[in-house]
Parts: structure tokens; sequence; C-alpha cells
């Protein structure tokens, strides 16, 4: 089945974005008020130098808009130098439009007056005003890409509901389109919403995706296991798609002061390659330099550490993170980037609507834990070299059918009408796997499944309106019989973690189906239930639901489980490495050359022989390539020559 990974249009043309959100450090937030155009291109130059070909830049509100009516036209006249250096550069620019909100500071144009940023229609008014005069002045030069509505508006603007939120961004995009603009146009919010975080905050990017054209993320969260935080940003990527707009990775970086130069470094090499497999197509890191100079200056002085985001220090010259856009430029111009998309997948990681969807009655503690276990499972699959298309359920209900493999991860809630699709799955052929959970709420607290016994061959032991502890500090699972890759007599061992609530086992006892392992207490832990061609498996552990609860935990043995079922559901990889902490994923041109991608989460020097499928692995010169060579935190890219 394939993924998507859409290339922004321009002009109907296909373009890729790489770059970086920019601000002088002439002024930072105050350099169209401190304009220096030489030094602008400097700065320019060097990031056009390493392969940078656009930037996102910022109309400042309070000092573009100084009044209701008018803009400050020495500032308009700024910008318009600023576009011109950037076409003397070769590059492009994504403006933005209601720069409120920066850095750890929020700024009002002064008329404000504490009105409300979506509701107030006399403000609204002005905001598109603001919006369609800038792109009317703009809107015909050369360098400008696309245009953004906002920076992260829920900071600045607050939260509201949906169709607030709904009406006043359509209504700026459409000031967009009066201005003359006809670029390509998104919000700016984040892609901070219900359906990548469980948090409704308004701004859906389903929602929005109905009148925009790319869908971009903002991606600073901390972690606490190094394999999720190198995977987090591209997780996000997975579940912000939507409506085959291109996910374009708006911001994402870090300052200097939190970690070590190489620490920079892997963290940037990490996330450019896992979001490009993840289905990105458009990179813009924040930001282009540091600001030392503007120490006394808000937000740099009570936010020292947000002088220190930069690609490029005081002085323009580059540091770890602008050498990693390099290299990463020059590797997306060997594969051409526009013509590959992503290899297709037999294996579906299933995120139940209940996180989007916002059904009735749900605790938002649910959805949050639909995230952390699906992150987790994603981890897993990747350590098990399973690649992996994320789908949604439908709303009350219906998965996409096709895939060899279905992974519902720790899963407490589905529509009833998946549990009985489920069914029908596995009797025409694919593998079924669900792990059962409670969650870590205490609301309804039980596995809201349906179809159980037909599916997976038990029936439940629990009693009602009760929990059954975990008891253990690490659960056990022997196998009493071969199951996949695994051998008879396998021990697995997962560190039990999480809430009352969540700390849990199911207690079956099997009916039709056969259990496979058990627990050091003699309990079904693993159940399979053959249906003809097909099967479904049961985890009577939360497994992915544990590790997600725990620090510095990957890689766990959960990625072996997934391992063993991959190989009984026969599911197709090409390439594989008898080590979980290398993941290797492809991208295919539209030629038919087949790029297959190494990512190392090891901290040392590794070398690793993959085992190939029907060809061999070469260089992009074309020279075989049996081993491969990774560097700590390494990427390596091979072309794979099929028979």
């Amino acid at each position: 089945m394939d993924r998507p990974s859409p290339v922004l249009q321009v002009d109907d043309a296909p373009v890729v974005w790489l770059g970086a959100n920019f601000w002088s450090r002439s002024g930072g937030p105050l350099m169209w008020t401190r304009y220096d155009a030489a030094l602008v291109r400097e700065e320019l130059r060097v990031l056009a130098e390493h392969g940078l070909n656009m930037t996102r830049s910022f109309f400042y509100w309070p000092d573009f808009h100084p009044t209701p009516d008018s803009l400050d036209e020495q500032c308009v006249a700024n910008f318009a130098d600023f576009l011109d250096a950037h076409t003397e550069a070769g590059m492009t620019t994504v403006p933005t439009f209601l720069v409120g909100h920066m850095s750890g500071e929020n700024w009002d144009p002064a008329w404000r007056d504490g009105r409300d940023l979506y509701r107030d229609v006399w403000f609204v008014g002005r905001q598109a005003w603001y919006v369609r005069e800038l792109t009317a002045r703009f809107a015909a030069h050369p360098a400008v890409a696309g245009w953004l509505l906002t920076n992260e508006v829920p900071i600045y603007g607050g939260e509201a509901p949906r169709p607030i939120v709904d009406a006043w961004a359509s209504l700026l995009v459409d000031a967009v389109r009066a201005g003359g603009g006809t670029q390509p146009v998104a919000v700016g919010d984040g892609a901070w919403g219900i359906e990548t975080t469980g948090h409704d905050n308004g701004f859906s990017v389903r929602d929005l995706a109905a009148f925009t054209d790319f869908i971009g993320p903002h991606v600073y969260r901390m972690e606490t296991d190094q394999v999720r935080q190198h995977l987090k940003a591209a997780f996000i990527a997975e579940l912000a798609a939507t409506d085959g707009l291109p996910v374009i990775m708006e911001e994402f970086g870090l300052t200097s002061d939190f970690v070590s130069d190489a620490g920079a470094a892997s963290y940037y090499r990490q996330l450019l390659y896992s979001t490009l497999l993840a289905g990105a197509t458009g990179w813009i890191a924040w930001n282009n330099t540091d600001y030392d100079d503007l120490a006394d200056q808000r937000p740099y002085s009570h936010h020292p550490f947000e002088m220190h985001f930069g690609i490029t220090d005081r002085h323009g010259n580059p540091k770890p993170p602008l050498r990693e856009l390099a290299r990463f430029a020059q590797d997306l111009a060997a594969i051409e980037l526009p013509a590959v998309r992503r290899a297709p997948v037999d294996a579906a990681l299933v995120v139940p609507s209940h996180l989007a969807e916002d059904y009735p009655f749900t605790q938002e503690e649910e959805r949050a834990h639909i995230v952390a276990t699906g992150e987790q499972a994603y981890v897993a699959a990747h350590e098990a070299h399973i690649p992996v298309a994320v789908v949604r359920e439908k709303e009350d209900g219906g998965l996409p059918a096709g895939y060899g493999l279905y992974l519902l991860p720790s899963v407490k809630q589905l529509c009833a009408t998946s549990w009985e699709q489920l069914v029908s799955l596995a009797r025409d052929g694919a593998t079924v796997y669900a792990s059962y959970a409670h969650g870590p709420s205490g609301v309804q607290r039980g596995p809201w499944w349906a179809h159980t016994e037909e599916l997976f061959g038990v029936r439940s032991d629990s009693a009602y309106g009760l929990a059954e502890p975990v008891t253990d500090a690490t659960v056990t699972v022997r196998f009493t019989e071969a199951f996949g890759s695994i051998a008879a007599g396998t021990e697995l061992s997962f560190a039990a973690a999480g809430n009352e609530n969540g700390r849990t086992y199911l207690p079956v006892r099997a009916t039709a189906g056969r259990v496979v392992a058990v627990d050091a207490h003699g309990r079904p832990a693993i159940v399979v239930r053959d249906h003809g061609a097909g099967r479904a498996v049961l985890s009577t552990y939360p497994l992915e639901y544990f590790a997600s609860a725990q620090a510095r935990v990957n890689p766990e043995e959960t990625w072996r489980l997934y391992d063993a079922l991959a190989a009984v559901a026969d599911v197709e990889r090409d390439v594989r490495i008898d080590d979980p902490r290398v993941f290797t994923d492809a991208l295919v041109h539209e030629d038919g050359r087949r790029f297959v991608f190494f990512v190392s989460q090891h901290d040392t020097a590794v070398t690793v022989e993959p085992t190939v499928t029907g060809g061999e692995l070469r260089t992009l010169d074309g020279d075989a390539s049996p081993s491969i060579a990774l560097d700590p935190y390494g990427v390596a890219i091979r072309l794979l020559a099929l028979d």
C-alpha cells in the first residue's frame, strides 16, 4: 500500500523548501526599524552557500501596522529590499503576517486594546485589511514563494472553538487571495491540535486543510528517551498528514545552550532524515543566526537561551546544524526528491478515531494515551525494520483494507464496526495484532472491545470495575511454541510501568485461541486464533504502554514481538538488519531506482551487514556495498539493485 509524501506545488511546478526562519542579527524582531541591507545580504549568502534555497520571514506586527488603517512605509520599503536580496541570492521567502508571538514573548499592535483576535469583528477586519494590503504590495515579487498567516498563534491569541478558528483563518486566507496572492498559504499555528496531541486547541489540521495548501508542524518537544526523541518529529509528521497536503517541517531546531555541538548535529541529522522518510517534503530550521549582541533586548534578555537557536553564530559562521543542512541538501539533490515517493508497505499502524473525532465523554487523557502508545509502536516497528503506514480509523469506524499486518498497540478504544471489520480482514488473510490496555484513565476502566472471542478466541476473566494489577517489576513472557522468528522456549522481558489504571493486564482463558506464550505465572500472554489464511494475535499485556511510560527504555523487547509478527504475516521487507538500533526505509524514484536509508541510533560508530532479498546494495556511484559503516547517530544512503 502507498504512503503519501506529496511535494508542494508553486506555479504548477514541484518545489522543495529547504531553509531557515529568518531574523537578521541587526535587531531580531526589531530588524525592520534597524534594517541593515548589507548585513542581510551577507546572512543570506552564507545560507545559500550551504544549499538553503529559502527563508521564512516575518512582518513584525507592532512595527508594520502602527495604526488600524495604516502601514509603516519605511518597514514596507525595507521588506521590499529584503525580497530583492533574496532574488540576488537565488533564494525565495515565505512572509508571515500576524507576528505577535516570538521566542518567548507576545507583542501587540499598540491599538489592540485587549480585543479578541478571533471574535472581535472590527479587529478581524483590521487583520484582513493588513493581510490584503501587504499581499498586494508583494505578491508579484518573484522572491515570494508562499504565505503564512501567523506564527504560533495559539500562544498569542489563545485557544478557541474550532468553528471560530476556521472562520477567522478562512477570512484571512481570503484576504491573501483578494490581495493577489496566488502562492501556497497556510496558518503557521504549529499543528499542535487534536490530531497530533490529543488536545483540542481549536486548530484542527483537517479543518484548516479545507482552505490551506500545506501543513506546517513546529516541533520542539522534550523527551525522556533518545530514540523517541529522534523519531518524535517523524511521528508528528505522520499524524499531521491529511487530505493529500504536503507536510513542511515549518519550525524545528535547538538552542546550543542545551546541547553539545555533536548533539546538535545528530539531532538535526536524525530529524531531517527521519521526517523525509515519514513523508515530509520541506524543512525550515529555527533559525538563521545567534543574537548575542541583543542580550539587552526582549525576548533574549529574559530568555537568554533564545539567543542561540541559530544555525550560524553571532559572526555569521556556520554552526553544526547548518553543516547538517548542507549535507541534507546534497542528498536531496542526489535522490531528486520531487521525483521520489515513499516505498509502498504491507504493515499498518492503526490510530483509533477517538484521537481526533473528539467523541462525547472521551477523556483527553485517553487521547494522549493513543499518541503515546502509537509513538512507542512506531519506534518498535522501526527497531524491527518494518516500514509502516500510519493509518487513521474513520469516524464511527472503518479501517483501510489491503495491508498484511495491522498493529493496534495498547488499544483501549476502537469503534464497534472496526472490530467487526478486523474479523473479516483476518479471514481474508491479514494478521491482526492488538495489545490490551485499560489506559491511564480510571473512567470506564476496561477494554472497549467488541467481538473479542470471535476475533481472538478468548474470554475475559476480569471482575467488573477492577483492574488486574501487574505486581511483577518485570513481565516475563515465555513462548511455549515457535512464533514467527521467535523460537519455542524464548523468553522476552518487559519492565512494567504506568499508573494504577494502566499497569494492568487482561486475564483470559482461551477458547478457540491458541496460547503461544505465557507469563511467569503460567497465564496466557500471547494468544493466536487462526482465521483461514489469516490470524489474530492478542497480547494480554499493554507492552507499548509500559514502554511509553518509561525513560531511556529503547530499544526494549517489543520489537522482537513485532519482528515475529512480520514473519508470521509474511510482510515484505527488502532489507533486514540484525540490529534494532539501525533503522531502514526506502524511497522509490519514478525511474525505478530504490534508495535505501540507514539511520543509526548508536552513539558510537558501527558497521552493519544488511540481508537483502532479491538484490544487492550499491553506493550512489554504483559500487557494491555489502556492509554499511555508520558514524555515531549517522545516516547512509544506498541504491538497492534488484536481481
